[in-house]
């Protein structure tokens, strides 16, 4: 029996906000939103970015004072919405108008003199004096150095970034001051942000599903696809020397790409099952969930955490896409408007005329349960994950280029589809998240790939839509953005436009496809299947079904019948109670996300062997030793 891998969790923050209770998915879809929707969104991100809370008996702003909540919310409304979602870049990551960098030069010997003289403090002294330099002591604790020809030096300068826009997370949001981040590169703060979002919105404590299940059918499977590259990490481990500084201890181990499942399991879940990180550029979140889902279906997990963090917005990522012509600058971004100056909002424009992505940055994650599981806890059910299908692009002449990969992921995930669901249901159900870069290259290649699966399927109005156009591109974590970004159009019946492109391009192939160009409102039961698409650098596609919250029940009753389901429903009253509990928290003040340093750590005197099994102290279930012999065809 192949188990269904059922959605029982999402968190996150991102461009939009946090991502649970879908208050993200809320931030794209805001025009749309009843009045009191519209409000609890605009407290939420006021209270995540710490520019209000409740102190107990009132409200008070940032700077503790005492405020009424209503006028405050109306003043600062739009300030609000212009904090999130793709924006001109903010110094609180860099000063794009002051990048550092250095000229190289050569200093001469002044006036037809045969050597040139200056003075330097002795710590300063190369440890290799260079046999042009005579160094003898002078005053004050100086050296004097007399070379004979000249120097070669290199002059710090500064200059102005030609990219002054990204999805960045919203203005005042700072993880680091959440809890003790102790120099954590910023993608590992955003990852205890984004998992803790999850687990407490999930509401049922972690203890509680640690005691139903056995340590080793637990996974977590997370990355960010590019390492940590700020200071703090890989970044640092690499400029230190070259700006002066020395290597710190944490650079290296800090910056690898699955620190963000190595801060889960350690910090936070106390996980000793499984842990993975699958790479593949774009598609990174998808491989992850592909690992996840074939190892709930087979039954080897029960519990499975899949996400990502991906902190990029640094000059030096932006200055080498720029270089690589995949993000465009801001004169490039004016010109394309032939206006006085350019339009940020509005730099990602997927299928319309464009010139390139934006870079975006975000922290995602989900829990699945298998759906045994899922209905014994009474979890809450957003959707399942039909399934997930990754393939290479074979021989390429740029790395970079589209290939065939994307045909193949894409048409296996709507042949899954149908499989599942019938053919009515894909043709007439369905709902596509495109990778939606925003590149010339990319709305002709992938609205290609839509367009003949469409024909072949004999879809004749598959709704495409692209996510990027809000948030930008977060690169590893793209695919968890198009997730949760889609989850909510479950519960509000609203699919997000790509609102930024005023038209399509002439070369954007529409056959089969109605691209979505404002939101538009649908019956959610109308909605079986959301399929999203990834393409990544090297060849890397992966297309994932997303089967409704609807569709998982009626699967799970006709699996574990009417009887089961009605167990679940009361179970699920009390998840659902205590996840609103925290709802409303969220709504109060900022969240203080989980993070255990030097808690409960295990050694050989926590566990205990006997008769095949190990017992770990804290968990219900044993881990099993007799374990069947898988080759006994083979072997002897």
């Amino acid at each position: 029996m192949v188990h269904l891998p059922v959605i029982t969790a999402m968190g996150g923050i991102s461009p939009a906000g946090r991502s649970a209770f879908h208050y993200g998915y809320r931030r794209l879809i805001f025009d749309k939103l009843p009045a009191d929707k519209a409000r609890e969104t605009l407290l939420n991100l006021a209270v995540l970015t710490s520019q209000v809370h409740y102190n107990g008996s009132h409200w008070e702003n940032s700077s503790e004072q005492i405020i009424q909540l209503d006028s405050w919310l109306d003043q600062n409304s739009q300030a609000l919405l212009d904090s999130t979602l793709i924006r001109k870049l903010e110094s609180n990551l860099f000063d794009p108008a002051s990048l550092r960098h250095h000229i190289r030069g050569h200093l001469f010997p002044k006036g037809g003199q045969d050597a040139l003289s200056f003075q330097i403090k002795k710590r300063h002294l190369p440890h290799n004096i260079p046999e042009s330099w005579q160094v003898t002591e002078g005053d004050s604790g100086l050296l004097n150095v007399t070379v004979a020809g000249m120097v070669d030096v290199m002059l710090e300068d500064a200059h102005q970034s030609p990219v002054n826009y990204a999805g960045q997370l919203p203005s005042g949001f700072e993880p680091a001051e959440l809890y003790a981040s102790r120099n954590h590169p910023r993608a590992l703060q955003m990852t205890i942000y984004g998992i803790s979002d999850a687990l407490y919105s999930m509401g049922i404590e972690w203890d509680v599903v640690r005691q139903k299940v056995s340590p080793e059918q637990i996974g977590i499977y997370a990355c960010s696809s590019m390492s940590q590259l700020d200071y703090n990490g890989n970044g640092g481990m690499l400029q230190a020397r070259l700006l002066g500084k020395k290597v710190t201890s944490k650079q290296l181990p800090l910056g690898f790409s699955d620190m963000p499942a190595d801060f889960i399991n350690a910090y936070v879940l106390g996980n000793v099952g499984s842990t993975g990180t699958s790479l593949g550029a774009c598609a990174t979140f998808h491989y992850n969930l592909a690992q996840a889902t074939r190892d709930i279906q087979n039954g080897t997990h029960r519990v499975v955490v899949v996400g990502g963090s991906e902190a990029a917005i640094l000059p030096e990522i932006i200055e080498a896409f720029s270089t690589m012509g995949a993000i465009a600058n801001d004169d490039a971004l004016q010109a394309l408007d032939s206006g006085d100056a350019p339009d940020y909002r509005r730099a990602c424009r997927p299928f319309g005329n464009n010139i390139g992505f934006t870079l975006g940055e975000s922290s995602q994650f989900i829990v699945l349960m298998d759906d045994a599981l899922a209905l014994e806890l009474g979890a809450s059910i957003y959707g399942s994950v039909n399934d997930v299908f990754v393939n290479a692009d074979g021989f390429k002449k740029s790395i970079a280029s589209p290939g065939v990969g994307n045909y193949l992921t894409f048409a296996r995930a709507a042949a899954a589809t149908k499989a599942v669901l019938g053919e009515s249901s894909l043709r007439n159900n369905t709902f596509i998240q495109a990778h939606g870069t925003g590149t010339p290259q990319n709305r002709v290649t992938e609205s290609a790939i839509l367009a003949d699966v469409a024909k072949h399927f004999g879809a004749e109005n598959w709704k495409v839509s692209a996510v990027k156009s809000y948030l930008g591109h977060s690169l590893g974590v793209a695919g968890a953005d198009q997730l949760a970004s889609s989850l909510g159009i479950w519960q509000y019946g609203i699919l997000p436009g790509i609102q930024s492109t005023e038209s399509i391009a002439d070369d954007v192939h529409q056959e089969g496809l109605e691209f979505l160009l404002d939101h538009q409102e649908i019956d959610p039961d109308s909605l079986d299947t959301i399929l999203l698409n990834a393409k990544g650098f090297g060849g890397n596609n992966a297309t994932a079904s997303i089967m409704s919250p609807a569709v998982t029940k009626r699967m799970l009753e006709k699996r574990h019948g009417k009887k089961a389901v009605k167990g679940w429903q009361a179970a699920n009253e009390g998840t659902e109670a205590a996840a609103r509990d925290y709802e409303e928290l969220t709504n109060l003040q900022p969240i203080r996300p989980i993070y255990h340093f030097d808690n409960d750590v295990r050694g050989g005197k926590d566990l205990s062997f006997s008769d095949g099994k190990v017992q770990l102290r804290g968990y219900g279930k044993d881990i099993n030793l007799d374990l069947a012999n898988k080759y006994a065809d083979m072997s002897d």
